[in-house]
C-alpha cells in the first residue's frame, strides 16, 4: 500500500538536503543472545558503505537505508537469520540503485520486493537444508530514503513509526499478527494488545517454513524536520506509542534517540531483545 505524504509545514522547504541517524540494540535482561540486528548504510551504483552508530550526510551523493530484523529459532539460528537478512540487503541494493535512478515510484518498490522475496528463498532454503536451521526465520522493516522520499517494505511486527513535521505520529507499518489486525481494525485497544496471549503469533515472517512472504511496500514523501524510528518488538513491549511519540518529538538531537528508546524499553520490561534505529531529516 503506498502511504501519502504530509501537509508540508509552512516553515520546511520542500526537499529534504541531509540525513541525521542513530542505531541501538541490547540483549537484555532476560535473553541468553541478542536475536535482533540493525542496518544503517550508505551506498550508490559503485559501492555500499556500512554506517556507524549514529551521525549525519547529505543525500545528494547516496541513497541510505536503515533497518531492523528479530530473527527467531533454536539455539542460535534466530541471531543468524537477522544477520543473514541485514547482509543479503546489504548486498543486493546497488544493483537496485543502478536499475531505479531516475526511474519511478513503482521501480523502487519493484526492488524491495526483490530483495525481500530473495531472503526468504535464502532462509527457507537453510532451514530445509540443515537440521541446526530448522524454523529459522526473520521479521524485516526496512527504508529506503532517497531526495524527496522514504520508501519502505515490512513483513512481522518489527514496525515503522513516522513523526512528520507539525503532525501527530503514526506507526506506518501493519504487525502481521492476528492481535495486529484486531487493533487495526478498531476490535481492540493498545492496553488490550499488549497483554493478548497471542501477541507475538505471527503471520507473516522471512523463512520460518512460510510458503509465501506477503511483505507491506509502501511510499512516504519526505519533508524536513521528519522523524522516523524502525524498532523491532522489544520496544514496542517496553514503551507505550504515547511515550514513543514523546521521545521523538523532544529536542533531543537524533544521535541520542535510539539509546533514549532502548534503555527505557529495557528499563521497563526487558523481556525481549530491543533494537532501534532513529532517523531525522534536514533541510539546508
Amino acid at each position: 500500500m503506498i502511504q501519502p505524504g504530509p501537509k508540508p509545514h509552512p516553515n520546511a522547504s520542500s526537499h529534504p538536503s541531509r540525513v541525521g541517524w542513530s542505531g541501538r540494540t541490547e540483549c537484555g535482561p532476560v535473553r541468553s543472545n541478542n536475536e535482533d540486528t540493525f542496518l544503517a548504510l550508505a551506498f550508490d551504483d559503485h559501492f555500499t558503505h556500512r554506517l556507524g552508530m549514529s551521525g549525519r550526510a547529505t543525500l545528494a551523493d547516496n541513497d541510505y537505508v536503515f533497518a531492523v530484523s528479530d530473527g527467531m529459532g533454536g539455539a542460535h539460528s534466530g541471531e543468524f537469520a537477522s544477520r543473514i537478512t541485514v547482509d543479503q540487503v546489504t548486498r543486493l541494493l546497488p544493483r537496485g540503485f543502478r536499475r531505479t535512478a531516475g526511474g519511478t515510484m513503482q521501480g523502487y518498490l519493484d526492488i524491495l520486493g526483490e530483495i525481500i522475496a530473495a531472503i526468504h528463498r535464502d532462509l527457507t532454503t537453510m532451514g530445509r537444508s540443515y537440521q541446526e536451521c530448522s524454523g529459522m526465520g526473520a521479521t524485516l522493516s526496512l527504508g529506503w530514503f532517497t531526495p524527496g522520499w522514504a520508501y519502505f517494505a515490512h513483513i512481522g511486527d518489527s514496525r515503522i513509526y513516522h513523526l512528520p513535521v507539525g503532525g501527530p505520529m503514526k506507526q506506518v507499518t501493519h504487525d502481521h499478527t492476528h492481535v495486529g489486525w484486531l487493533r487495526r481494525t478498531g476490535q481492540i485497544n493498545e492496553r488490550e494488545a499488549r497483554t493478548h496471549p497471542r501477541r507475538n503469533a505471527l503471520h507473516q515472517v522471512l523463512g520460518a517454513g512460510s510458503q509465501f512472504a506477503e511483505a507491506q511496500f509502501g511510499a512516504i514523501r519526505c519533508r524536513p524536520g521528519d522523524r522516523y524510528l524502525l524498532c523491532t518488538d522489544g520496544v514496542v513491549d517496553g514503551l507505550w506509542d504515547r511515550r514513543i511519540e514523546d521521545v521523538l518529538r523532544s529536542d533531543s538531537p537524533v544521535e541520542e534517540l535510539a539509546g533514549i528508546l532502548v534503555r527505557e524499553s529495557i528499563e521497563t520490561s526487558g523481556r525481549d531483545n530491543a533494537t532501534a534505529v532513529a532517523v531525522e531529516l534536514h533541510g539546508e
